[in-house]
């Protein structure tokens, strides 16, 4: 593991990228404990408050974790897709926010790659992931159910479609899509859906995955894509008249 002293990059950000790359290449396994602070501070020649930095900034990422006591130190960490998925809606939030995507260019990402996942979601799909999306459904056509409310359960709803394809690495990926994407969606359609056609559509994509017509159910995602698109071409029409 090497730094650049004369670089005018952060020590702290060399030394993480360094140790990173070693996790990554297998330098540093899974469970294994790094050397210590003095130790590390020793090998990069630095001072030990740069060493923490850059260790602080590897836990930041759940590459690393720390433990107290006479064995204790800190130790490579076993990265989860379920760990990993926040940080990746938070990314694309960030990214689809700063960049200005276009509703059009989200929509058309978030449908495509959910679409994907159909077909292997109504061959695979748990007894859970179906009830996930059935009690969904059922929560969506409650009286009283606020705007913010809905969108959480439409997004808990794709959520279980997506992850029921059984696929992490899918799962992982769409996670941008359906938890960063679709509340920027919802949120610009809300004011203009009817909730009954919505939970309708949610339904026949339902019974297709519940049937293991993964045709059908690309088809229902389909028909929803339409119907998200039209809604927010009423809201954009409405707010250009304004």
């Amino acid at each position: 593991m090497q730094i650049d002293p004369s670089s005018s990059a952060d020590l702290s950000v060399q030394i993480a990228q360094a140790i990173k790359d070693a996790i990554i290449s297998g330098d540093l396994n899974v469970d294994e404990r790094l050397p210590s602070e003095a130790e590390l501070s020793d090998h990069f020649r630095v001072s030990r408050p740069t060493v923490r930095e850059a260790l602080k900034r590897l836990a930041a990422q759940s590459l690393i974790r720390t433990q107290r006591g006479a064995s204790g130190g800190a130790f490579v960490n076993r990265l989860s897709f379920e760990d990993a998925y926040a940080q990746q809606v938070t990314t694309s939030t960030l990214l689809l926010s700063m960049n200005e995507v276009s509703f059009d260019t989200a929509c058309e990402a978030r449908y495509a790659l959910e679409r994907s996942c159909a077909p292997l979601s109504a061959e695979r799909r748990s007894a859970d992931h179906l009830a996930t999306m059935r009690a969904e459904i059922f929560r969506q056509g409650q009286p009283g159910l606020t705007d913010v409310a809905f969108c959480a359960s439409d997004v808990a709803f794709h959520r279980a479609l997506v992850d029921g394809a059984c696929n992490p690495v899918l799962s992982y990926q769409l996670a941008g899509a359906v938890e960063a994407m679709q509340p920027l969606m919802n949120m610009i359609t809300f004011t203009a859906r009817d909730r009954a056609v919505i939970t309708g559509l949610h339904t026949r994509i339902a019974d297709a995955i519940e049937a293991g017509d993964g045709g059908a159910a690309v088809a229902g995602l389909q028909d929803l894509e339409d119907e998200t698109r039209k809604l927010a071409a009423n809201v954009f029409s409405a707010r250009a008249r304004r």
